[in-house]
């Protein structure tokens, strides 16, 4: 933590860039900044049923693209968009 007291006679600037530059030599911007859109890491298991979810869904959709019940359209910037929705069982 930084701490900074004003001196006798100074101003309330001077004070102020004292402790500015008391916060830039400390690095405690930096830190904060670095921290800032840190994102925790996903567990094992997390990334494993992530990557199993989207083979289902994958698998479904391609099924349903074989069968001609999958609807696709674009819309008007050219991204594909189903129409059929996926329903995946929970376990």
């Amino acid at each position: 933590m930084i701490d900074v007291k004003k001196k006798e006679g100074e101003s309330n600037e001077a004070l102020l860039r004292r402790f500015s530059r008391k916060v830039q030599s400390s690095g405690v911007l930096l830190r904060v900044k670095k921290g800032r859109f840190l994102q925790k890491t996903k567990s094992k298991n997390l990334l494993r049923e992530q990557a199993i979810r989207r083979t289902l869904v994958r698998e479904q959709k391609d099924y349903l693209r074989r069968i001609g019940k999958l609807e696709e359209t674009t819309d008007r910037f050219g991204r594909t968009k189903s129409k059929t929705k996926i329903h995946l069982k929970r376990r």
